[in-house]
């Protein structure tokens, strides 16, 4: 924890950006009934009753020394969803940084075998180095 700690201390250095990433699932609703708007003195009316539609996965990016925060949705969170944020992280976001500082939680998808899946030629890791 100290370590993570410490990361948050250092200066901003747009060359090496602090990024923190974390994902989360919602669930998806549609109303079943229609809600009866606002009149004056009375605020819309919302039925509890509603229809389930699905789920989405968010990806949250957020830079905290360079004001900067994104998110990305995916139908799902697999391994291969988590490296194309990183892929597009690296490549869109920060793609003049020499090394990204990440921050994260130990989901059972972030691992360096998440990225590999992405590797176009054998044995390139386009990541390694790149992402502390």
């Amino acid at each position: 924890m100290e370590a993570v700690l410490d990361v948050y201390k250092r200066p901003r250095d747009p060359d090496y950006p602090l990024v923190c990433l974390d994902e989360t699932s919602k669930q998806l609703l549609r109303e079943t009934r229609v809600p009866i708007p606002m009149k004056p003195g009375q605020p819309a009316r919302h039925d509890y009753e509603y229809e389930r539609n699905g789920t989405a996965n968010l990806f949250m990016m957020f830079a905290p020394l360079e004001g900067w925060r994104q998110v990305k949705v995916t139908d799902r969170r697999t391994a291969l969803d988590y490296a194309g944020v990183l892929k597009e992280l690296s490549d869109a976001h920060f793609p003049d940084a020499k090394k990204i500082t990440l921050v994260q939680d130990n989901l059972n998808t972030h691992l360096p075998a998440s990225l590999e899946a992405l590797d176009k030629p054998p044995g390139f890791f386009w990541w390694e180095g790149f992402i502390e």
